[in-house]
């Protein structure tokens, strides 16, 4: 059998396709590009961090630390994204984020970093999703976490 007829393509989406299978909006939309898109099992988002964003106004102006809670956010974004993406036919009404587990913060991420969101797969439940994700930047584990979202459909008319 062919190699090449064994390979899996994984998809990928830009900031525009990410603005589609998203509700974020800019300051909020933790990330620019989504890449290795296996369905629903795995992606990686990426988020370029600059300076110019405005949570470095006060987190902290002199020393200027990207905020945990917007990597696990990022996270979220991705693993949000995918679902929705996976999809592919019906468009839900909104994705909430509904947990987050054994959350680890490892490293500063700071302006001029590209953090990427590696998330896999847990588990899948109906409209529920469950997800372990690692926040990375050059390859080293900046965060990690555990986390959930559901996807809330419209009602069928």
């Amino acid at each position: 059998m062919d190699q090449a007829a064994d390979k899996k393509t994984l998809d990928s989406a830009d900031i525009l396709q990410v603005l589609k299978l998203l509700p974020h909006r800019y300051p909020f939309l933790m990330v620019d590009r989504i890449l290795e898109i296996n369905g629903d099992e795995s992606a990686i988002g990426i988020k370029n961090v600059t300076f110019n964003e405005p949570q470095f106004q006060g987190h902290f102006p002199e020393t200027p630390v990207m905020p945990g809670v917007l990597l696990i956010e990022g996270m979220a974004q991705t693993a949000g994204a995918i679902c929705v993406h996976s999809l592919k036919s019906a468009k839900p009404k909104l994705v909430y984020f509904m947990t987050v587990d054994k959350v680890k913060f490892r490293k500063p991420v700071v302006p001029g970093d590209r953090v990427e969101f590696h998330l896999t797969k847990l588990n899948h439940r109906r409209t529920m999703w469950w997800y372990r994700g690692e926040a990375k930047v050059d390859g080293v584990v900046v965060c990690e976490a555990e986390l959930s979202a559901m996807l809330v459909m419209d009602d069928p008319k």
